[in-house]
């Protein structure tokens, strides 16, 4: 489990597993099932689930599903592949789903 001291902290909102930095933040722009959801350049103490082919809302992508190593809730996914030349940003990038995820100073 990596720790983040002194750092903006998202952490999961069941168990407090830090999970993100706020200064990873790409975008607070993005939708998810359940609402809104941030894109962040990097997430720790996560467990991928297994790749699937997954068609969102810009498009088919290839994703796995992030859970927290702690509690194993779901937080999101990663974006694995992107069919879409316009989509390729995303690769490698994590979603994390707003309500899922809390932030500590």
């Amino acid at each position: 489990m990596e720790d983040m001291i002194g750092a903006r902290v998202y952490r999961c909102y069941r168990c407090r597993n830090p999970v993100c930095r706020h200064d990873d933040i790409i975008s607070k722009g993005f939708q998810a099932s359940n609402g809104r959801a941030f894109l962040f350049w990097h997430a720790v103490n996560v467990i991928m689930g297994q790749k699937e082919d997954r068609r969102l809302i810009t498009g088919l992508h290839t994703v796995a599903d992030v859970y927290c190593s702690d509690c194993g809730e779901m937080l999101g996914w990663k974006y694995e592949k992107a069919f879409e030349e316009s989509q390729k940003y995303k690769e490698g990038k994590f979603v994390l789903e707003k309500f899922k995820i809390v932030m500590e100073n």
